[in-house]
């Protein structure tokens, strides 16, 4: 069941274009959350900072990231919007917090096994990466916090925490819920696997037409010839088509592919005209947005004093807890 009068907190990392994958696993139900619950939305470049090392890049994906989620309807009025840096308080919340999490319980965690493997450099960033995460969420008392089934054991790591702080303090923090939408399903990139830049197989949501386009003809199917009949659920297309298409549409769609006499570039002029005529308008206003910075800066200086205001109430519990403040 969806949230509802809920605080409910989620960041992304400001690591590149944003694709399918992250619009309707996480930006779309974030954004539809705004209006029935209280919205925490924040940009994690601390946590971008475990990969990271091209400051000029960072820079550019925060104020990037700010405007792709304004554009899609994140909306500052309704939700507080900010960036993870702007609200230093969640450092020291991240150390108080380290001096109590047992090395054992991050040494089972595995993403940081899954990202080793994958060939990225260990650091102690990255092992240490579920305590800032931890804090993120604890330090606003978040009840829930929407993730992909990947990030659901770094709630439980959470929770965790929580309790050793609770069990060994006192009552301090919200015990957070994961929100994993059933709903969403996975969403294929153009090589058949999960959509992710780690797979470098993404859609991104603001290419120019040309791009797009060309992204999309390079979607992966098998060779059956037009002619032929094709089973719609084994096609990527088709999988990326229904995350666009009315009811209507899908069971036109289903119907030309089964009947033969349709090809698969068919299909994916089809799914083109989807994708490019849904995020028309949202490009036009990341345009305008990207010309006005000074009005990004603003919105997140103000999410920032917003966010900073309940940290600090937080924060002030911890450290009288802990023994910091006398």
């Amino acid at each position: 069941m969806k949230p509802k009068g809920k605080r409910v907190l989620s960041g992304i990392q400001p690591t590149g274009n944003l694709h399918l994958g992250n619009y309707f696993a996480m930006m779309k139900p974030m954004i539809e959350f705004q209006e029935e619950n209280d919205l925490f939305c924040f940009i994690v470049n601390y946590h971008a900072l475990t990969t990271v090392r091209d400051r000029n890049k960072l820079k550019k994906g925060v104020i990037e990231a700010a405007a792709d989620f304004l554009s899609l309807g994140l909306n500052p009025e309704k939700a507080i919007f900010w960036v993870q840096s702007d609200v230093p308080e969640v450092l020291e919340l991240t150390w108080v917090l380290s001096c109590l999490t047992p090395m054992g319980l991050l040494e089972r965690c595995h993403s940081y096994k899954d990202k080793i493997n994958k060939g990225i450099t260990p650091n102690h960033g990255l092992f240490s990466y579920p305590v800032l995460m931890a804090a993120d969420i604890l330090l606003y008392q978040a009840d829930v916090v929407p993730v992909g089934k990947d990030q659901k054991q770094h709630i439980e790591v959470t929770r965790d925490i929580a309790e050793k702080f609770n069990f060994t303090y006192g009552e301090t923090f919200t015990l957070p819920e994961e929100f994993i939408d059933p709903d969403v399903a996975i969403v294929p990139g153009i090589d058949g696997q999960k959509m992710s830049k780690s797979y470098n197989n993404t859609i991104e949501i603001f290419l120019d037409e040309k791009t797009l386009r060309k992204k999309i003809m390079r979607i992966i199917t098998d060779s059956t010839p037009v002619e032929e009949p094709k089973d719609p659920e084994k096609c990527n297309v088709f999988k990326l088509y229904k995350l666009f298409a009315t009811e209507d549409e899908i069971k036109e769609m289903e119907k030309n592919y089964r009947n033969g006499g349709f090809g698969y570039a068919q299909a994916k002029e089809l799914l083109f005209e989807k994708v490019n005529n849904y995020f028309k308008p949202y490009r036009e206003k990341r345009e305008e947005l990207l010309k006005d910075r000074d009005r990004i800066y603003k919105i997140l200086s103000e999410g920032a004093e917003k966010a900073r205001y309940i940290a600090n109430k937080t924060l002030r519990k911890v450290r009288k807890k802990v023994g910091i403040l006398y």
